[in-house]
């Protein structure tokens, strides 16, 4: 069992609205740590970055990229001290910072695999979006494309090749960043596929696709891609998403995998929440992929 190093990201500067900064200090006070204590397993670290004051009066582009190069540092060396990162946003802009650190932490030759769960497609480029929101960009930096300080944040570009990265819950699009990612290949299981064929059976596809001629794989859950019925305490809720307990029994699976790499889940945004419905997934989705097992009190 691997040590475990959980990494708050207190910041929504990618976002239009920033209540999701205030999801990593909840998730701190909330009592996880005795949830993973009843699970046998030494109390993680808990470290929080957060957006230094330095950078008060610069633009939200600035911001991102100085806590996410920070985060990108961490993570970098967790990887390579073999401790599983599990990094809780904050806005999903810190997906950019999270992935450049898994990219940093392996060898230059080795590839790796992401699976990301998401309402959304985070691809848009500046060009593209209707928002200027960083936090619907970072998939489309990771590929190599984007703001040039963020594609090129802790190593050269591209962080992720195409053909090693997969979506899953996709609802809510604009046709610019789809395109981008048909252009490149990356594969989209939309909403309507995993209704069809249900979600373990899609998870368990994702993750033989990710795992093809790769050092490992990681997991980036943005909390929109659930039902809001089920987690309504998210940055921009879509309707008719993933059910709760279909995700919480796919990330249990993550426990004993070791070519899992890392895990990231943003957008927790608990302002929004009700009776802390939200907060409890996201801390059984952290003690399933950390311990194999869950416990909420």
């Amino acid at each position: 069992m691997r040590d475990v190093a959980i990494i708050g990201v207190a910041s929504g500067w990618g976002a239009q609205h920033r209540g999701c900064e205030d999801g990593p200090a909840a998730l701190q006070s909330s009592g996880l740590f005795p949830c993973l204590g009843h699970a046998g397993l030494p109390l993680p670290v808990f470290e929080m970055l957060e957006v230094s004051a330095a950078t008060q009066g610069r633009e939200d582009l600035d911001r991102v990229v100085h806590v996410d190069s920070r985060l990108a540092m961490r993570v970098a060396a967790h990887i390579k001290d073999h401790i599983l990162p599990v990094v809780v946003g904050g806005d999903h802009a810190c997906a950019v910072g999270t992935w450049s650190g898994v990219r940093a932490g392996l060898a230059p030759h080795q590839a790796m695999g992401l699976i990301w769960v998401d309402a959304h497609m985070d691809s848009h480029v500046p060009a593209t979006s209707p928002s200027g929101a960083l936090h619907g960009m970072p998939l489309a930096c990771l590929l190599g494309e984007g703001p040039d300080a963020l594609i090129k944040l802790a190593g050269p570009a591209p962080k992720l090749q195409p053909q090693h990265v997969c979506l899953i819950g996709v609802r809510s699009f604009e046709r610019g960043e789809q395109a981008l990612l048909e252009r490149v290949g990356v594969r989209i299981y939309f909403m309507d596929e995993v209704k069809a064929r249900g979600f373990g059976g899609v998870w368990e596809e994702a993750v033989r696709y990710v795992t093809q001629r790769t050092a490992g794989y990681g997991v980036t859950i943005d909390l929109d891609a659930i039902d809001p019925r089920d987690a309504p305490g998210v940055g921009t809720p879509e309707g008719d998403g993933i059910a709760g307990e279909d995700l919480i029994a796919a990330v249990r699976q993550l426990h004993d995998d070791p070519r899992l790499l890392a895990l990231e889940i943003a957008e927790y945004n608990p302002h929004e929440d009700r009776e802390r419905l939200t907060l409890k997934l996201l801390r059984r989705l952290i003690c399933a992929a950390v311990a194999g097992k869950e416990r909420d009190e």
